[in-house]
């Protein structure tokens, strides 16, 4: 309750101005000892096992649990009063083992000599526990040796954290609180219009620069009629310059030929031009530079003609940035729109966002380690909306393929969380070994009742790919909740940073950071076939619509297709590159996702659009609308038209297109 500070300044005002100095006392008294701790979880959580019970405050602890037992015994649940005298006999006896485990048998004998009368209320249960100080091993007993493990005593502070949880959620709101959140609220937007309105002034002005270099380009290629006729004219008088001119327009040209004739090339990449720097070519979109070679030729001309009519100078612009002139006008058109809806519950970096398996929620997480259950549209119910506190950074998320009740969440530190939506609670909280502390990617079988996580070790790096160590393959039961096998991978195999299931989750397929596809029979779970797929550490791959193909995206921007029934061979690629600035790389692992019909390929970006290409198509392609900051997650609806973008700047956006 954040805003509780706030409305407590509200009520001391208040006492003050009627003068009521006998109330404001005790009203300063009370709040010095708040034993609710504003109804805050964590904070209670730590009273209780960190204070209360290491101290050996049996009286407050005991006044604490039934302070808790009064608040809510009005409540007409009862599940939730059985709950909470459950909570609180394994509460106090936790105490009790707690005492005998650093030795102080004193402090139980009187614990029982104080709360005797109270225990004995429910005789049954307490009875035996009467003789546990007198015991030589308590912890051998049959009777008692479960609430000496550290497994009891785990899941004591998960069900209490999650019970109280479950209780403040659900706490009526006082009003005078309401309407000091209201003003508060009321506060943070206007701040937030007016920051937004900034940006939106700075975006107006790029965008008018933008629209102005297009025009002064289209200029340039308008007067190129003009200028080839000045050259002739002058070609006796300026042969020096002539020659200059020639050479420019010949290199170009010999740059488009050689472009054109490696076009189907699947690897090809950057290439070396004459008096220029290193330039990136698409693989497969010479059809995408015949009109740009041209221009290219037009702005060299143009320049070159510029500096003689100033000063005579024989110095030119340099091809890099001749092209990067022409790559502007190049942009691809935006996506039509049909409605786009913006989520802004987060206060740091999108790191992984995914649609669950209906498509209904949507699951998003940031860098700070939050994790938020969210709908969009205004027809959809909020129901199931929650946040999620993990503690480490989220690496993977992903929804159990066959409902949305499910949510698998993989951090830094080897968490794997399991959140069920419909509990709003974590069910279950597994945890790799400490050799592979990363839970890179995590993937649920489309069939049956499991699920595949790709840990890995650490090392230093400056991107996300680049910090990843050895790899580890592990199975998982969802319904034991345990490790079932360990799929191979070879001595000190290069980490795995993507996996994706066939239909049927016979298949697994797994990309490595040593740019390697690896493909796994999950029936027998060995590894059946691999092929070396980029030059650089593969960062995303995913099963093709028809599952006679898979996608795979280099780290170096490069998209490739790859056929299954002809292992090796290329069926389509792009070259994405421009996207894939290596500064985001700091931030996420680029990821790429397919539509329902796989028609259209959705691809992270180190800008604020992304692009969307359309597969089988070299020449079409479109851009989201702007976030703004680079975009660091990706997804699509499971059936419609949908994508989801997760950016930096803090944002979510769920986006319709026609």
């Amino acid at each position: 309750m954040e805003n509780m500070q706030y409305a407590e300044e509200l009520v001391r005002e208040f006492i003050v101005f009627r003068g009521f100095t006998n109330t404001l006392q005790v009203f300063e008294r009370e709040l010095s000892t708040d034993v609710g701790r504003s109804f805050q979880v964590d904070k209670i959580i730590e009273l209780v096992f960190s204070v209360y019970v290491p101290k050996y405050q049996a009286d407050k602890l005991v006044s604490l649990l039934s302070f808790f037992k009064q608040c809510f015994s009005s409540s007409s649940d009862a599940v939730l009063i059985s709950t909470l005298s459950k909570l609180e006999l394994s509460i106090l006896r936790y105490y009790i083992v707690h005492a005998l485990q650093t030795g102080r048998q004193d402090k139980v004998v009187e614990f029982f000599a104080s709360n005797g009368n109270y225990l004995l209320q429910r005789r049954e249960e307490w009875l035996p526990w009467f003789a546990i100080p007198y015991l030589k091993n308590p912890s051998l007993d049959p009777q008692f040796r479960v609430y000496f493990s550290k497994d009891w005593f785990d899941a004591l502070q998960l069900s209490f954290h999650n019970i109280l949880s479950e209780i403040f959620n659900g706490t009526r709101v006082p009003t005078l609180l309401k309407i000091s959140t209201e003003k508060n609220t009321v506060r943070r937007l206007e701040t937030d219009i007016k920051q937004l309105n900034q940006k939106l002034s700075q975006l107006q002005a790029l965008l008018e620069t933008k629209e102005s270099e297009i025009l002064r380009l289209r200029s340039i290629a308008a007067t190129v009629p003009e200028i080839c006729n000045l050259q002739a004219r002058n070609s006796v008088d300026s042969s020096s310059h002539e020659h200059t001119l020639t050479d420019i327009g010949n290199n170009l040209l010999r740059e488009g030929c050689h472009e054109s004739t490696t076009s189907n090339d699947p690897h090809a990449g950057a290439r070396k031009v004459a008096n220029g720097g290193d330039i990136s070519i698409s693989a497969n979109a010479s059809q995408d530079l015949v009109v740009s070679k041209s221009e290219v030729s037009s702005i060299s001309l143009n320049r070159v003609s510029t500096i003689e009519a100033k000063d005579k100078d024989a110095s030119q612009m340099s091809l890099s940035e001749i092209r990067r002139e022409v790559m502007k006008e190049d942009e691809f058109p935006e996506v039509s729109v049909e409605f786009q809806e913006t989520f802004l519950g987060h206060t740091n970096p999108i790191s992984r966002c995914r649609f669950s398996a209906s498509g209904t929620n949507v699951a998003s997480a940031s860098v700070d380690g939050t994790v938020r259950i969210w709908t969009y549209g205004s027809s959809t119910t909020a129901s199931r909306n929650a946040t999620i506190y993990c503690g480490a950074e989220i690496m993977s998320l992903e929804w159990e393929c066959r409902s949305d009740r499910l949510l698998l969440i993989g951090t830094a530190d080897g968490g794997i969380k399991a959140w069920n939506v419909d509990a709003k609670r974590v069910v279950c909280d597994l945890n790799t070994t400490q050799e592979f502390p990363s839970v890179m990617d995590l993937k649920c079988s489309p069939v049956e009742p499991i699920f595949v996580s790709a840990a890995a070790s650490r090392r230093n790096g400056f991107s996300k790919i680049d910090q990843m160590g050895f790899a580890s393959l592990t199975v998982w039961n969802m319904k034991t909740w345990k490790a079932m096998a360990t799929l191979p991978l070879g001595k000190d195999p290069p980490a795995i940073t993507s996996l994706s299931f066939n239909h049927n989750g016979k298949i697994l397929a797994a990309s490595a950071t040593d740019g390697m596809i690896h493909m796994f029979d999950m029936s027998a779970g060995l590894q059946i076939t691999g092929w070396p797929a980029h030059d650089s550490a593969v960062s995303s791959v995913l099963f093709g619509p028809d599952e006679t193909s898979i996608f795979s995206l280099g780290s170096d921007g490069k998209i490739f297709e790859w056929s299954l029934q002809n292992q090796g061979q290329v069926l389509w690629s792009r070259d994405c590159s421009r996207f894939c600035y290596p500064e985001s790389e700091k931030i996420c692992r680029h990821e790429i996702a397919l539509d329902s019909n796989g028609r259209r390929l959705l691809v992270t970006s180190g800008s604020v659009r992304s692009p969307i290409y359309q597969v089988q198509d070299h020449m079409s392609a479109f851009k989201t609308l702007p976030h703004t900051a680079a975009i660091t997650s990706v997804d699509w609806h499971p059936t419609l038209p949908i994508f989801i973008t997760g950016s930096a700047d803090h944002s979510v956006r769920v986006t319709s297109v026609i």
